[in-house]
Formats: structure tokens, C-alpha cells, sequence
């Protein structure tokens, strides 16, 4: 769609008199409607996620520049076009840093971008996490399916407090007084609700707490053998989202051969050539039904899976034999692949929900290190 000044005005000039129009954004701004659009709190334990590096403020926003990976060479592209913000998928810092000296290329990136004032931010498995994230635009080149996350994440606000819950009856020949208050006195314990039976004459009590306190409340109950005898225990935890978290399972609307299903993932992807492993007595006539993905390198997440098919960028030798021992396809697409695609998508749909407030550019350097020759 063109915007109202791009039908004002002639084509080599539209840019420089567009851009002018755009609004700038604090950082921090930003980085709140960045998590508004998917949560930080969706990435995996062990990733590095977020702002990773901050010039000092203030810092204003014009251009956000997306790429997967952040090399110098694309980082001499973010610099060209004036990037403001770099959104790189995979976070160009992971392991800690001991020194920022310009003798290895993710130090010079760091000294590069506070040189010239550039934010760098990753979301890394926050996006393949979310329901309009990596997997779901991974998904959409099987064709027409029904998907749901393999390993779904957790609600993130769930006013349960602990990690279990005890019950247990007091009877009314007891002191329940003397009981609950030797219960409220440990740490971290909260007591949800107390039920009398007067048909069985005791009242009922249910707690939460966590793993500590919990040990503490079994040996209080333990003191008392009426107590001990009706006491349970219920492990607590919260409930999934269910079109969020890592990997999907797509089940087809319709089945389609395994060399149709290759097709279609090539011209997805845009890829030549894919890597293919045929499950155990399966050939390319073989119907698929099922198939179970997970963008980048995904033998953590597919493994176990049933399916007629694991598509993924990287799996170790060894995975991809017991997949196929079992007679599931397995067709890799090295990892960037299966990622990559998908800042298109990313662009248009931050466009939409900054409305349109800053520039947001892709990468053009930006590509897989592999090649087929």
C-alpha cells in the first residue's frame, strides 16, 4: 500500500520526504512495545535474550534494522543505512566476555556499535516461542494444517503461589487454633481455604507452598498421626498456552506424498536443495500426515515426536538414525534456513504494531555461511 506522500511526490525523491515523516521512538519505548509483541519471558532458560547492548541515554529510534545473524559484514550494512537499532534473531553475545579489545569479530561488533551509538537486541527463542513467531511462519509452507506447540510454555501470569499444595483434615476433637497457627508460622506457606465437614465432624485444609516450607508442614503434620493419615500432596504447575511455546506438531488437512512435501519446503524456503534422510522403509511416494518442526537446530525439541516427518535446520548424525530407525523423514535445511525467512513477515508485522512510527529495514548481506557447490 502506498502512503499518502509517496503519491505526492516523484519516485527518486519518495524516500528522503517519506522517512522525515516517521517519528522517533525512545529506546526504552521501544523495547516495552517490542515485548508487548512477544515476551522475553517465552525464551528458553539458557538463551541470552534482550537488549544486549545499550548506547547511553537518551537514545532515539528511527531506523531498526533486522537480521538473523549479526556479522561484521552485515554490521557494516546497519552502519551504511544508519541503524538506529539492530534486531539480530541469534544474540551476537551469548557467552560472557571477558574483554572488549578489537581481537575477535563479536568483541569488534560490541565496539563498533557503542562507537556509533547502534542498540543491539535479540529475541532469539522468545520468537520461536510465540503463536505469530519463527515455527508458525515455518509451518505455513506445508500447506493447510492444524498445529500446536510440542513443548508448550507455561501462562506467565499465574496467581497461584508455590509449588504444591497440601490438604489435609483436622478433626473437631482436635485444636484447630493450635493447628493453624503453627501452619501460618512457616515461611511461605499460605493457607487457600478452610472447609468444615459436619457430617464428618473435621474441617479441611488446603495450603500452598513451596519446596522448603513444604518439607517443614510434612514434618509438623508428621508429629500427628491423625494429621499424617489424611494429608496430600498435589505438585503444582502452570497451565500451558496453547499456541505458545517451542516446536510445532502440524497435522495436514490433507495428505500429500513425501516428494510433494519436499517441493513445497523448497519453494518456502526458497532453497535449491534440501538434505533428506528416508525414514525406514519409507520412499519419496511415502503419504506424510504429521509433521513435527522446530526452526534452527532442533534434535532437543523433535525427539520423541511421533510423526511421518522432522523438518529442522540441524540435527546431530546420530539423531537423524534414530529418527529414521523409526521410520520418520527427516529433511534438514541448515540452520539459518528455517529462520530466516521469516524477518519478511517480522517487518510487516512490527510495522503494523509500531504503527508505522520508525523505519524498519532487512538486512541484504545477511545469509547462510553453507552453500551447496
Amino acid at each position: 500500500m502506498l502512503s499518502s506522500c509517496a503519491l505526492l511526490v516523484p519516485t527518486k525523491i519518495r524516500p528522503l520526504i517519506c522517512s522525515s515523516s516517521r517519528s522517533f521512538m525512545d529506546l526504552k519505548a521501544l523495547l516495552t512495545s517490542l515485548n508487548d509483541f512477544a515476551s522475553l519471558s517465552f525464551a528458553e532458560s539458557w538463551d541470552n535474550v534482550g537488549l544486549l547492548v545499550e548506547p547511553s541515554p537518551p537514545h532515539t529510534v528511527n531506523t531498526l534494522f533486522l537480521t538473523n545473524d549479526l556479522t561484521e559484514e552485515v554490521m557494516e550494512e546497519a552502519l551504511q543505512k544508519k541503524a538506529d537499532l539492530i534486531l539480530s534473531y541469534h544474540p551476537p553475545i551469548f557467552r560472557p566476555m571477558k574483554r572488549i579489545t578489537w581481537q575477535t569479530w563479536k568483541e569488534r561488533l560490541v565496539i563498533r556499535a557503542l562507537e556509533n551509538r547502534v542498540g543491539i537486541y535479540s529475541p532469539h527463542t522468545a520468537y520461536d516461542a510465540a503463536p505469530q513467531g519463527v515455527n508458525s511462519w515455518l509451518a505455513k509452507g506445508l500447506g493447510v494444517c492444524t498445529s500446536r506447540p510440542i513443548h508448550p510454555s507455561k501462562a506467565l501470569n499465574c496467581p497461584t503461589e508455590g509449588t504444591h499444595r497440601v490438604e489435609f483434615s483436622v478433626s473437631h476433637s482436635q485444636d484447630l487454633d493450635k493447628v493453624m497457627a503453627t501452619v501460618r508460622g512457616i515461611a511461605n506457606v499460605s493457607v487457600t481455604s478452610l472447609s468444615a465437614r459436619t457430617d464428618e465432624e473435621e474441617t479441611r485444609v488446603s495450603l500452598n507452598c513451596n519446596q522448603q516450607a513444604l518439607m517443614q508442614v510434612v514434618d509438623f503434620l508428621s508429629q500427628n498421626r491423625q494429621l499424617y493419615q489424611k494429608t496430600e500432596i498435589l505438585s503444582l504447575e502452570k497451565p500451558p498456552l496453547l499456541r505458545t511455546g517451542m516446536g510445532r506438531l502440524c497435522t495436514l488437512d490433507e495428505s500429500v506424498s513425501l516428494a510433494t512435501m519436499i517441493e513445497r519446503i523448497k519453494q518456502h524456503l526458497k532453497l535449491p536443495h534440501v538434505r533428506l534422510a528416508l525414514g525406514a522403509g519409507k520412499t519419496l511416494d511415502s503419504q506424510v500426515k504429521v509433521v513435527a518442526l522446530c526452526a534452527g537446530s532442533g534434535s532437543s525439541v523433535l525427539q520423541g515426536t511421533k510423526a511421518d516427518l522432522y523438518l529442522t535446520g540441524e540435527m546431530s548424525h546420530h539423531d537423524v538414525l534414530d529418527a529414521v530407525s523409526q521410520g520418520i523423514n527427516v529433511i534438514l535445511c541448515e540452520h539459518s534456513n528455517t529462520e530466516r525467512g521469516f524477518l519478511s513477515d517480522l517487518q510487516d508485522m512490527l510495522g503494523a504494531h509500531l504503527e508505522n512510527k520508525i523505519n524498519i529495514i532487512l538486512s541484504e548481506r545477511d545469509r547462510d555461511p553453507l552453500h551447496v557447490i
